[in-house]
């Protein structure tokens, strides 16, 4: 398998110094897994307990389209487990199956934990799904529609994290709460990214 370098296609959007790296938010669950896109769209991939473990492959397969529709991704970031639940069952199946999907599709994976990302995104490691949300609107304007589980919010805000660590922030913040990124595990060799 050969890797290739990031950030070697040009996306899109652009800044002063050029293309913008093409960075997506997961937040991983069996029920309802958050996905904010390259472009900043958000939404969920639902499934119902009565599909069984039917719903690792729904969310395979939609993970699977989605990355060859929105590619290319330069680098994926993910709620990673919480340091004292690294075995938690459903979510970790979860995990391998996205995983193995962004491993297939050479796409870097960065691992952020929730109390990381809520002192990063709110100022606070414990923050409620409505600080987060409230934190989101005060920083971009942004409103997450049918999201009570906060999924589509902590994908966002783990899109921005990956914009901030690669130096192409999405808005400001407080440096404090940017140093808090330096907690998460980001890929060897991830290029910083010009302004």
């Amino acid at each position: 398998m050969t890797t290739t370098p990031l950030f070697d296609a040009a996306p899109a959007a652009t800044t002063a110094a050029g293309p913008r790296p093409r960075i997506l938010g997961l937040d991983l669950s069996l029920t309802s897994t958050g996905v904010a896109l390259p472009d900043g769209t958000t939404y969920r991939i639902k499934t119902r307990s009565q599909d069984g473990d039917h719903r690792l492959v729904i969310i395979r397969d939609h993970l699977r389209r989605m990355l060859s529709t929105h590619g290319p991704v330069h680098l994926a970031v993910v709620e990673d487990l919480p340091r004292n639940a690294m075995a938690a069952g459903a979510t970790g199946m979860v995990q391998g199956i996205a995983r193995c999907e962004l491993a297939d599709a050479e796409v870097p994976v960065a691992f952020v934990v929730p109390a990381t990302l809520k002192s990063y995104a709110a100022d606070h490691g414990r923050a409620d799904k409505a600080r987060m949300a409230n934190a989101a609107y005060l920083a971009a304007g942004v409103q997450f529609a049918d999201d009570p589980g906060g999924d589509q919010c902590d994908a966002w805000w783990l899109r921005a994290a990956g914009h901030d660590r690669v130096g192409t922030p999405l808005f400001d913040l407080p440096e404090a709460q940017r140093a808090r990124l330096a907690k998460a595990k980001w890929p060897a060799g991830l290029p910083r990214w010009a302004r």
